[in-house]
């Protein structure tokens, strides 16, 4: 209980045990709270201008003889006091010992408002404890919530249980011979008379709340920030997954656990760039690598777009999955479609070069579908997800063969039959069959089908 209650009276995100937040992600939870303020102050000015019409168009009930008249200059100072907060606060970032003696005006200035009732009405101090104007307190103790710190609420909240027990002891030690204390509820209700457990109904009903709120706001802090940490690690991960990965990661308890693999028809696309590797050779680190990124950043972007996914890069090489990580109706259409697009980049790219008075790089790609295994493999510290099967190991012997054959972009047949079956049909393209063909490291022929011929010179 004691390491709760520190927690919560020395701040929340302070904590030894909390975790570690990047900069940027602390800076923007403290304009949140700066916003906040801006907030709480608008919303108090609004409660002031809500008492005070209420003030003003009730009808008075006090002595004309009797010209002790506190509530209207409370009003005022509080209200010149909510103005200089919201002036301050839109110009500067507010300590917090300005926000904690704020909390303190709030209740103070409220406390003294109920406390002059009295006087006002011409009636005995036990008469402010039946003021409805208690319920304002709650009000500002939720207030303060909006802070999304513990350690204000519970500071609104304890000024104002020991703002009542004063109250209540200045009744008690004002009228000494005659406290009007009674035990009929009746009495209480309808008369000056104090009821000892009323009171302390009221300030059990404070400090409960309280405490209630300050926990419900400490628990919801935690959680945010663990969300907001898990956020910003998966978007740094997105940089080196797809969006669809770290989905399926994030959901491998249920659905593919470490071990466990999960059978799902999908496609295989293989790229790589050609004869990069002598090209390569007179290329700086630098040069090599800006290189690289030029092309990934030219050729991934269209693989997303039709739903693919980027297993790895090997060098100059792009391997990735349609249907694998996501289950997908449209595997083999989207695989054509991604392949004839990523052509016409390569085709864009190596035209840009050459205008530039650089070599121009072409590409080749094969692209096979089949029945593949998808799963998590690695260590509790480390996990990947992979993809495993025959049309995997098929697509680096095509996108070999492609060489062989002298073309761009080869498919197995049973793509493009897969393709159709799943409503992939164009009138302008003109693939060309290869039945019957012998692809090294394939113990049977092979009916494939030319995606892009070769580029002619």
């Amino acid at each position: 209980m004691l390491p709760v209650l520190g927690r919560i009276l020395w701040g929340d995100g302070e904590r030894s045990d909390a975790l570690v937040l990047p900069d940027r992600i602390r800076a923007n939870i403290k304009r949140q709270q700066q916003d906040s303020e801006k907030l709480i102050g608008w919303i108090q000015l609004g409660i002031v201008s809500i008492f005070s019409t209420l003030y003003a168009v009730s009808p008075g009930a006090f002595t004309i003889s009797n010209n002790i008249r506190l509530v209207p200059y409370i009003l005022i100072t509080y209200f010149v006091f909510t103005i200089l907060r919201l002036y301050l606060v839109y110009r500067h970032t507010l300590p917090g010992w300005f926000i904690s003696l704020s909390v303190i005006a709030d209740i103070a200035l409220l406390m003294i408002t109920i406390w002059s009732f009295h006087l006002q009405y011409d009636q005995p101090p036990s008469f402010y404890l039946k003021a409805p104007t208690l319920l304002y307190i709650f009000i500002f103790i939720a207030l303060r919530a909006l802070r999304f710190e513990a350690r204000y609420v519970v500071l609104a909240g304890g000024v104002s249980a020991l703002g009542w027990v004063l109250m209540f002891l200045y009744v008690i030690l004002v009228e000494p011979g005659n406290p009007m204390i009674t035990r009929d509820y009746v009495q209480y209700l309808t008369t000056n008379s104090v009821l000892i457990g009323g009171e302390l109904d009221k300030i059990i009903s404070i400090v409960m709340v309280t405490g209630i709120l300050a926990l419900a706001i400490s628990r919801a802090r935690g959680l945010l920030e663990r969300s907001v940490a898990e956020g910003d690690k998966a978007r740094s991960l997105s940089r080196f997954f797809a969006p669809a990965v770290i989905e399926q990661m994030a959901a491998a308890e249920k659905e593919v656990s470490l071990g466990q693999g999960t059978e799902r028809e999908a496609a295989i696309l293989m790229m790589d760039l050609r004869g990069f590797t002598p090209f390569s050779q007179n290329l700086s680190p630098n040069d090599l690598i800006c290189l690289i990124v030029d092309y990934q950043s030219r050729m991934v972007p269209i693989i997303r777009k039709y739903n693919g996914v980027v297993d790895r890069f090997e060098g100059d090489g792009i391997i990735a999955s349609f249907g694998s990580v996501r289950e997908s109706k449209t595997y083999a259409a989207d695989v054509v479609k991604a392949t004839l697009e990523l052509i016409e980049a390569a085709d864009a790219w190596a035209a840009e070069r050459q205008a530039n008075g650089e070599i121009p790089i072409n590409v080749g790609i094969a692209v096979t579908a089949g029945t593949i295994i998808f799963g998590i493999i690695g260590d509790e510290q480390r996990l990947e997800y992979t993809i495993l099967g025959d049309c995997v190991n098929l697509s680096a012997k095509l996108e070999k063969h492609t060489k062989a054959e002298n073309v761009r972009a080869l498919a197995s047949a049973e793509v493009i039959a897969r393709a159709k079956e799943q409503g992939y049909e164009s009138s302008t393209d003109n693939f060309r069959a290869l039945p019957g063909r012998a692809v090294e490291g394939v113990d049977h022929t092979m009916d494939l089908v030319v995606l892009a011929e070769q580029v002619k010179t």
